[in-house]
């Protein structure tokens, strides 16, 4: 698929320069520094020493003073307190987050996960049916119920308050709780909008902690379950994010929790004793990638196959032992999601391939009565890779069809599927991502207004993958000091990606090949007559092989570190190749 790449504007010259002095580091690096609106040295200083000081109060966040005069209530009286979360990554971090820190304090506390396709997403008639039958008097929902007004008004009839914590965009009307922790609702002056559901949760155990006198160091562990959430509920990583993700990956590479280090041994992902730092470490820190593409999966995996239950009892575990058993069972139910995941996915394309509709249009909506529906979501990412389109994937489940939607880089999938809402029964997510349930009746009539609406909004250019590049680059710059510097811009992620180079006019060394089934590796040099150069991967890009065999090209990449057998390099990981305009 082609993709277009769009140059970012550069820095003002005379800033760049003048900040690059103050910092004493090349004006490549400054120049990235001011792109992200990083104009001073004191601004640097704290992109670049991210302090848990500079988080916010949490008494700023609209309720929260209601949501802990009411845990007090609730431990003074010696009421009992549930715990609820959605089943996946963000919903099951943030109970494990804020069960394990309130069991410090009291006992009479315990968790409910709903179950994904008996219940469905958010509070369910029957977790509050649960908590009455369970004298929990009190609810923390986290990571959902901002929209659950009629679940809501059931469980004030039952004499059950509910604290929610969530931070999707609310509805038109907002649940009728004791207290809703919102950043995004309106009125909220809390100063940052961007948190995780887990984030939100956080800042309530936050708040706990400072009306109890409890340090803040006791809630430090808990970092760790925060940067997951960020990583992979994809929220961007600037301001208190930032904060918090890069001390939750310093949390995760200094001292996994037994959960997390079971999950990476499966993963082939160990710590061995380093001598020189006389610890236990990874042979290469974790990052946030490593959270998106490997952690996320298998926590979420439970909820998706099984129970997100398991999920939650493997990041509390406490033991070894227990965790490794716990993550072995998890680790199959990832397995079986891979291959469900790949058979949906063939399926999905097969349907779109024989479809004169799907083949013109400008969405993709795609259903089957049998499709299991713990990887709709995945399925859905997967069909935006291979047709750049606002895709939703849904399977029948009790007579609905409920499933999950992506988008594509600048069009608002939750406005589409609002447009729609009278067909629905149920829906709720972000501009990006979002979740929905319609009745079988209504599918052909939603599929074709939908598509009318995509249609009349979305404009053309947003029908092509855009890479943004942050900056050319003469492959001679790039050096091990450039990229420790490089490295220090981390926790990367929205907000803050990765920085993209461009190299006009490259040469391969040739001795370039194929890889795997449709991989290229590649050794970037910037002239033809240049001995030096860099490892470069370029995965399923197979096909550019003939345009870089004896003739320059262009490469946009970004710049890693490769560790084999213990040796460190630098790697380009290469993000696209095109035919150079200049002979």
């Amino acid at each position: 698929m082609e993709k277009v790449w769009l140059l970012k504007e550069q820095g003002e010259k005379k800033l760049v320069e003048q900040l690059s002095k103050e910092l004493n580091i090349n004006t490549i690096l400054t120049n990235l520094l001011v792109q992200r609106g990083i104009d001073t040295f004191e601004k640097a200083r704290s992109f670049f020493r991210p302090s848990l000081d500079d988080l916010h109060d949490p008494f700023l966040m609209l309720n929260m003073d209601k949501a802990v005069e009411r845990i007090n209530q609730a431990i003074e009286n010696q009421e009992n307190i549930l715990i609820y979360g959605d089943y996946d990554v963000d919903g099951t971090t943030s109970v494990a987050l804020v069960y394990s820190f309130l069991r410090q304090i009291y006992p009479n506390i315990e968790y409910y996960i709903p179950d994904r396709y008996a219940e469905g997403y958010g509070i369910s008639f029957q977790g509050i049916d649960h908590a009455y039958k369970n004298n929990e008097t009190l609810v923390i929902a986290l990571d959902c119920g901002i929209k659950a007004v009629e679940k809501i008004e059931y469980a004030n009839k039952k004499n059950i308050d509910f604290i929610i914590c969530d931070h999707h965009l609310p509805g038109d009307e907002l649940p009728q709780a004791l207290a809703v922790l919102d950043p995004k609702q309106d009125n909220c002056p809390y100063p940052y909008k961007e948190l995780s559901g887990c984030g939100v949760g956080f800042k309530l155990m936050q708040a706990v902690a400072q009306n109890r006198n409890i340090p803040f160091e006791k809630l430090e562990p808990c970092l760790d379950l925060v940067a997951i959430s960020i990583a992979a509920d994809i929220v961007e990583i600037k301001g208190e994010n930032r904060i918090l993700a890069y001390h939750g990956l310093k949390k995760l590479n200094e001292s996994p929790r037994p959960g997390i280090e079971s999950i990476l041994k499966y993963s082939n992902i160990v710590r061995h004793f380093d001598k020189n730092q006389n610890k236990d470490v990874f042979e290469k820190d974790l990052t946030i990638s490593d959270l998106v593409f490997t952690i996320a999966p298998r926590i979420n995996a439970a909820g998706r196959i099984a129970s997100g239950k398991k999920s939650v009892e493997l990041l509390n575990c406490r033991q070894a032992k227990g965790a490794e058993e716990i993550a072995g069972g998890i680790d199959k139910y990832n397995k079986e999601r891979r291959l469900l995941d790949t058979e949906i996915t063939r399926h999905a394309l097969e349907i779109i391939a024989e479809s004169s509709f799907l083949q013109k249009s400008k969405s993709t909506v795609v259903y089957f009565d049998d499709w299991h529906k713990g990887v709709l979501g995945i399925v859905a990412s997967r069909l935006t890779e291979v047709h750049y389109r606002p895709t939703i994937v849904l399977s029948l489940i009790d007579g609905m069809y409920t499933g999950s939607a992506r988008s594509v880089k600048g069009f608002d999938i939750y406005a589409a599927i609002d447009s729609c809402n009278d067909l629905l029964e149920n829906f709720g997510g972000h501009p990006f991502a979002a979740g929905l349930s319609i009745k079988k009746e209504n599918i052909d009539a939603f599929v074709k207004r939908f598509e009318k609406f995509v249609a009349d909004h979305i404009e053309t250019q947003m029908l092509k993958p855009e890479i943004m590049i942050d900056s050319e680059l003469d492959v001679n710059h790039i050096s091990d000091k450039f990229y420790n510097i490089l490295k220090q811009f981390a926790p990367f992620g929205p907000g803050n990606m990765a920085p993209v180079f461009v190299t006009r006019n490259a040469w391969d060394s040739g001795y370039a090949k194929v890889v795997g089934d449709n991989h290229l590796k590649l050794r970037i040099r910037n002239h033809l007559g240049n001995p030096n150069g860099f490892d470069a991967i370029a995965f399923g890009q197979k096909d550019a092989l003939k345009l870089i065999k004896k003739q320059s090209f262009d490469i946009c990449y970004t710049i890693s570190e490769n560790v084999w057998k213990g040796n460190t390099s630098l790697q380009l990981m290469v993000k696209d190749i095109k035919e150079s305009e200049k002979k």
